[in-house]
């Protein structure tokens, strides 16, 4: 046997290159990763905020304002008034769709739209 047959393992290039692409992937995740938790909160207060007795009867202004209240006391960020609409449909719909923009690396910037619709209760 040779010596290059019996040597095993990766090379100091091949290692630092595995290194790189595991930073970069943990880096993405820093980043994106409260935006997705923050969603988690957004979703929670609009299905309280949808399941609570009577809520398909209150006005607009009314269900916009109990949102934001809650959002504000949830420390959700992203989540404007002008974001949160009311479908009069039959049952009533509570929409909320909103983007959020974040800086990665240089010149690079990330976009994620969320939409979450939650029937209202009677």
């Amino acid at each position: 046997m040779t010596a290059l047959q019996r040597q095993h393992g990766m090379t100091l290039i091949g290692f630092i290159f595995i290194l790189i692409l595991a930073l970069f992937v943990v880096f993405i995740g820093i980043k994106l990763v409260p935006i997705y938790l923050n969603h988690f909160s957004v979703v929670n207060e609009i299905k309280a905020v949808a399941e609570e007795p009577g809520s398909a009867n209150l006005p607009p202004n009314t269900l916009r304002r109990n949102l934001v209240t809650r959002f504000q006391v949830s420390y959700v960020d992203h989540v404007k008034p002008e974001h949160i609409t009311i479908e009069r449909t039959s049952p009533p719909r509570l929409v909320v769709e909103y983007e959020v923009e974040e800086h990665l690396i240089g010149n690079i910037d990330v976009v994620i739209r969320f939409s979450r619709v939650e029937t209202l209760r009677n």
